[in-house]
C-alpha cells in the first residue's frame, strides 16, 4: 500500500514538472504554482539576433567569417577571410598571425559571440599538437575581447547545416551559400567558419529578460 502511494506521488510530481516545462517552452516562463511559498523564476528566450564570428581553426589556414542575423530569414555574410601561413613560417609566427587577425576582425565588426569548431579526434600526436596551437590562439583572442564562446563538434555543425553528419566540404559550402544567399568562390576554410556561425544561430537562444513571480 505504501509503495502504491509513493509511486502515485512520483507520477503526480512528474506530471507537474512536465506541465511546468510545457508552459516554459510555450509561454517563455515558468508557470505560477497554485500553492506554496516559492518564487517562480523564468527566462524569456528569443532567437539570436546580431553578429556572430565563426572560426574554423587551422595552423596554416584558419577560416574566419562574420554573419549578421537580422531576422530568421535575413542572415548576411559581412566578412570572411582565410588566415594563411606558408609552410616555411614558424609555428610561433602562425599562432601570432591567427591571434592578430581575430583581434582585428572583432574590433572592426563587433560580433556579439563567437562560434568555433571543436578539435576532432586524431591519432597523430603532432597533428593534435598543431591543431591545438591554432585553437589556443583563436580562443585566447576571443577571450581577450570578452566574447561569449560556443564550441561545436564538426558532426553537429554538419547536422545543423546539411541535416546529416557525414556531409562533405563541398556540400557544406553549397548549403552555406544557399542559406546566406551568396554565390561567391570562397575557400572551404571560410565556408566552414560561416557554417559554425550559422550553427550557433540555428541552435542557441538568448535570455531577453528574467521574470520573477512572487507567490
Amino acid at each position: 500500500m505504501r509503495l502504491v502511494i509513493f509511486v502515485g506521488k512520483l507520477m503526480s510530481a512528474a506530471r507537474g514538472n512536465r506541465k511546468l516545462w510545457t508552459d516554459f517552452f510555450t509561454n517563455g516562463r515558468l508557470s505560477r504554482p497554485k500553492s506554496g511559498g516559492h518564487v517562480a523564476i523564468g527566462r524569456v528566450l528569443e532567437p539570436f539576433r546580431g553578429r556572430i564570428l565563426g572560426i574554423d581553426p587551422s595552423l596554416r589556414g584558419t577560416g574566419l567569417a562574420v554573419i549578421d542575423v537580422k531576422s530568421r530569414d535575413e542572415v548576411d555574410l559581412i566578412f570572411s577571410q582565410t588566415v594563411k601561413s606558408p609552410a616555411k613560417e614558424l609555428f610561433s609566427q602562425c599562432v601570432y598571425k591567427i591571434f592578430t587577425a581575430i583581434n582585428v576582425a572583432i574590433r572592426h565588426y563587433q560580433p556579439k559571440v563567437c562560434a568555433i569548431e571543436q578539435t576532432i579526434y586524431v591519432q597523430n600526436f603532432q597533428t593534435a599538437q598543431v591543431m591545438g596551437m591554432a585553437r589556443g590562439a583563436a580562443l585566447a583572442a576571443v577571450a581577450g575581447q570578452n566574447l561569449g564562446i560556443f564550441e561545436y563538434a564538426p558532426l553537429r555543425i554538419k547536422q545543423a547545416i546539411c541535416g546529416y553528419g557525414r556531409a562533405s566540404k563541398e556540400q557544406i559550402s553549397r548549403m552555406v551559400q544557399a542559406i546566406l544567399k551568396i554565390h561567391i568562390d570562397v575557400g572551404f576554410d571560410e565556408t566552414d567558419a560561416a557554417a559554425a556561425a550559422i550553427c550557433c544561430f540555428f541552435t542557441e537562444r538568448l535570455p531577453s529578460s528574467t521574470i520573477h513571480s512572487a507567490i
